[in-house]
């Protein structure tokens, strides 16, 4: 080796001593390893790695149906209260039927008649009622064909002289009768002084 080349390998590796003195320094201790990264310690903070909690947790979207074991709302339940189709409606006995009662003799004046005849003589006879409808079974069941009653005397018309008969021997004194027709003092104020002038009226109807 010839003189010239020693001082340039010298320089060459004092260099190369420097360098490498020098790169130890700026470098980080080897003793410190760098911290490998796991699924458990990843930063939570990172964006994707927070992830939303499943199951119950998961609040439930419109529309979706309650969980199992959980009652729907009373509103959503159905009304027991309204009919049912198809269903029986309460049905009303029928009515009764209309009284029948016998009829009245032909050529016999009809209650009203007798009354008219009392005022058409001057005699009282106010507050005018046909109370026909006792005449019959519901009634008090006497058999009358009319019944017309006012406040002074009452009018029973009969569908024949026997049944009138009848009936004036149990009101015997307080009843007269002339053919079908009973004129009954029982339930008026008419005094037995003026009680011939009701019955001489109905006399002359006949």
């Amino acid at each position: 080796m010839s003189h010239r080349m020693l001082p340039t390998a010298v320089v060459l590796v004092t260099t190369v001593a420097l360098v490498a003195c020098g790169a130890d320094q700026d470098a980080p201790p080897v003793a410190a390893p760098a911290p490998t990264v796991s699924g458990s310690s990843a930063d939570p903070a990172a964006p994707g790695a927070a992830t939303a909690p499943t199951g119950a947790a998961s609040p439930a979207a419109p529309g979706d149906t309650a969980p199992s074991g959980v009652a729907p709302p009373p509103s959503s339940q159905p009304g027991t209260g309204a009919p049912k189709a198809g269903g029986t409606t309460e049905r009303r006995p029928p009515s009764p039927p209309p009284v029948e009662l016998p009829p009245r003799q032909a050529g016999e004046p009809t209650g009203r008649e007798v009354v008219a005849a009392f005022r058409a003589a001057g005699l009282k006879a106010a507050n005018v009622r046909d109370r026909s409808v006792d005449c019959g079974p519901d009634g008090l069941g006497l058999g009358c064909s009319e019944l017309v009653v006012t406040d002074n005397v009452a009018v029973y018309v009969f569908p024949d002289e026997s049944s009138a008969g009848d009936l004036a021997e149990r009101w015997s004194g307080a009843a007269y009768r002339s053919g079908t027709v009973v004129l009954n003092y029982l339930e008026a104020p008419t005094p037995p002084a003026d009680r011939p002038r009701y019955e001489k009226v109905l006399d002359k109807l006949r």
